[in-house]
């Protein structure tokens, strides 16, 4: 029996053209996709969790390819991923997705190295989290640090867990504080 039951998934997508300032010739685009599935471990305490780390591989890949065929592979730049533990639960059933979320992204992306920033909290329906994102190849591009809310009305309800993966094709708009710019990435070491 399959430890992921999906009630419901959501697939979100923001469009900026300008945060004030001139128009942008290609607007950035942030998308997030959501999936709710039941917690199988809602509401006691289960010492092993590995086999639903595991097992939540699949929902990774579903996710992050939905989030490709959105995008472009060739086009996202920056990523992360979120949960949110229905309050039946507890924060390491949402931990689950670090590795598992993570994973399907790199996968699926062609193993950028920059880790994979992350969110997650217990909460009741109609919780929203901010999630940080920043540049897939190397942390310290500070044009690409940004965040995008993710949450949906009606979850996650108590025995529910709500896990998200985020991407996005760029920087901020009009970013022009400095720093390591993205062309001038050179360790490949996922830092700088």
């Amino acid at each position: 029996m399959s430890l992921i039951e999906i009630r419901k998934r959501s697939l979100n997508v923001e469009t900026t053209y300008h945060e004030g300032g001139p128009p942008v010739a290609t607007p950035l685009k942030l998308a997030a996709a959501c999936a709710v599935i039941r917690n199988p471990y809602a509401g006691r305490y289960e010492p092993d969790l590995m086999p639903f780390m595991a097992e939540l591989r699949t929902l990774g890949t579903l996710l992050a390819t939905e989030l490709v065929d959105l995008l472009g592979r060739d086009k996202v730049e920056v990523y992360s991923k979120a949960a949110i533990v229905g309050v039946n639960g507890e924060l390491e059933h949402g931990a689950v997705w670090h590795e598992a979320g993570g994973w399907a992204m790199r996968e699926v992306l062609g193993e950028p190295k920059a880790i994979v920033p992350s969110s997650k909290a217990v909460a009741s329906a109609g919780y929203r989290l901010m999630v940080p994102l920043h540049y897939i190849h190397a942390a310290y591009v500070r044009s690409h640090y940004n965040s995008m809310e993710i949450g949906i009305q009606d979850a996650p309800r108590p025995d529910e867990i709500l896990f998200a993966l985020l991407m996005g094709t760029g920087g901020r708009v009009h970013a022009r504080l400095g720093g390591l710019s993205k062309d001038k990435v050179s360790v490949h070491d996922g830092q700088r």
